[in-house]
């Protein structure tokens, strides 16, 4: 395949939070793709501790301004970017009072306000899609990191298949070794499905869904698996193998690593 454009969903990236193993990943990963030659584009959530002047995030006032209706509700939808120096990359940023606060207390609100995260996670991907196709940038391949993506693979292949944007795109989701208490929202299945998308292709969320339902409807429906931290359940690992869809085996994270990543996307 040709890889002239990649789309990175992440769930976290440093510097705009702290240094974590997925939000290091999740920065230089990009960042060593865009070094080979691809032009990248990264997305994430604007969590409510993002600090905005700090960060140098502005509003993108001609993205903004769409509304994402989830559950019956209108929710606006905010694109803020930002440049990380010295690589230059653009960072979008999905922002709304309703799901990423403005004055946040301390933590992320994916783990201060975990009863919202079904719709939150819906809000992310469809706003990240959405803002996509508003700029009219079509990536060949889309990967996405960290939990909060995971309905990304669903809904690029049941919803959006047949846009120009992502008709001919390859998802690559990554395995990543988290943690998250409870489950989501019972209903949440009831508020992803749509004409598109019927019950009997959400087997996994059915009921109160955890971090392993999650992770196996993006294996469902993603072109291919990256395992890319170590201490990934053993269910997952053999369900991906299971799937029969390419798959990238921990690399490590030494200098240098993206260099399996791009092969790898290559290759698909």
């Amino acid at each position: 395949m040709d890889l002239n454009k990649v789309l990175y969903i992440s769930q976290e990236i440093n510097p705009y939070l702290p240094s974590t193993p997925l939000a290091d990943f999740s920065r230089s990963l990009p960042e060593g793709i865009q070094g080979k030659g691809t032009e990248v584009r990264t997305f994430m959530p604007r969590y409510g501790c993002i600090n905005e002047r700090r960060n140098q995030l502005h509003e993108v006032i001609r993205l903004s301004g769409m509304n994402i209706i989830i559950d019956d509700t209108d929710h606006p939808l905010i694109i803020k970017v930002a440049t990380l120096q010295p690589s230059r990359m653009q960072v979008y940023f999905i922002d709304n009072d309703d799901y990423f606060l403005r004055h946040a207390a301390d933590g992320l609100e994916t783990e201060t306000l975990f009863d919202e995260n079904d719709e939150r996670s819906i809000f992310f991907v469809r706003g990240v899609l959405e803002t996509v196709r508003k700029l009219r940038w079509i990536p060949s391949l889309i990967h996405c990191t960290g939990w909060i993506s995971a309905l990304a693979p669903l809904f690029l292949k049941k919803v959006y298949s047949y846009d120009p944007s992502f008709a001919d795109v390859k998802v690559v989701y990554s395995l990543f070794d988290q943690t998250f208490d409870g489950t989501m929202n019972e209903a949440m299945a009831s508020k992803i499905l749509s004409d598109e998308i019927a019950a009997g292709d959400i087997p996994h969320l059915a009921g109160a869904a955890g971090l392993t339902e999650l992770q196996k409807t993006a294996i469902d429906y993603a072109d291919a698996i990256c395992i890319s931290s170590p201490g990934i359940p053993d269910e997952l690992i053999e369900y991906a193998r299971a799937s029969g869809k390419p798959l990238l085996e921990y690399t490590g994270d030494e200098e240098g690593f993206a260099a399996a990543y791009k092969e790898f996307y290559l290759s698909l």
